[in-house]
């Protein structure tokens, strides 16, 4: 199949498909004589696998070892296992993170009091004090770590 085909029965595009190629990822395919890629039934199943693990958020490094991994059938199970523990740990950090950033936001959201003019938007006002080194809302402790 064409890399067309093949980027469609995996739903991405066609560049994705390159950009895998060009990283590693994805073997390349051999060539028709008029210089098409032809692609088979294993590279589908390679593109998918990609796909899955970036849908879990997987850094293309770590898609890269675990697909090195799974062609040598002697390594323990325990490299996996750690690999995506360590994956894991960077989300929970991640969620973490996000729960910070969605009580900022929820503060910098109430300063607003909707129906006023721009000039009088609470919102730009806490913005545009954090950028001249002053304590906001979303970040009351934080303005001695803005000013340069």
């Amino acid at each position: 199949m064409r890399i067309s085909e093949l980027a469609k029965q995996a739903g991405t595009d066609a560049q994705t498909v390159r950009y895998y190629e060009r990283e590693g990822l994805l073997a390349a395919p051999s060539r028709t004589p008029s210089g098409y890629r032809a692609y088979g039934p294993e590279h589908v199943e390679r593109l998918n696998f990609i796909r899955h693990c970036r849908s879990l958020d997987m850094p293309l490094a770590e898609i890269k070892r675990l697909i090195d991994l799974s062609g040598n059938e002697k390594v323990s199970c325990e490299d996996v296992d750690q690999l995506v523990r360590m994956h894991l740990e960077r989300v929970r950090a991640k969620r973490i993170a996000l729960q910070t950033l969605e009580a900022q936001l929820t503060t910098l959201s109430s300063q607003c009091a909707s129906g006023h003019r721009i000039a009088d938007c609470g919102i730009l006002g806490e913005l545009i004090h954090a950028a001249h080194g002053e304590a906001c809302a979303c970040h009351p402790h934080a303005a001695s770590k803005l000013r340069p």
